[in-house]
């Protein structure tokens, strides 16, 4: 059996744009249909589904400049030293609270979950955060 979509590519290659008509009709960006994830909700919602679903949320709005604290294990925090005025401070980290404090440590940080600071302040420590110390 003859295969005719092969044929039919044949035939087209080697034309300016073919598919397009004239070429004054496929002038500029404007002829590609959405190329990448442009129109998932439309002609590519196919693919997005079967291809990238984590793309398409349903959960409302979200902060595009919305800051994510990294996270640091107490663990961690024991090995690391203090600095000139006695503390270990932690811009834009959250300390939890995997692992034990052997030492008496004080430290600032952008957060604490209650666990961790418990376990600073029963290993005879200060839990300091950060933005609250003006207010104190």
């Amino acid at each position: 059996m003859v295969v005719r979509i092969e044929k039919r590519k044949r035939k087209y290659l080697g034309t300016r744009r073919w598919g397009k008509g004239n070429i004054k009709n496929a002038r500029g960006k404007g002829d590609r249909g959405g190329v990448g994830n442009a129109g998932a909700r439309k002609h590519n919602f196919t693919w997005m589904t079967a291809k990238a679903p984590w793309l398409i949320s349903r959960k409302g709005f979200t902060k595009w400049n919305q800051r994510v604290l990294e996270e640091t294990s107490l663990r961690e925090l024991s090995s690391m030293k203090e600095g000139s005025d006695g503390f270990i401070t932690l811009k834009g980290h959250k300390v939890l609270s995997n692992g034990a404090v052997s030492r008496p440590v004080k430290v600032r940080a952008a957060g604490f979950s209650k666990r961790a600071a418990e376990k600073i302040r029963a290993a005879g420590g200060e839990a300091v955060t950060l933005g609250a110390e003006s207010h104190q």
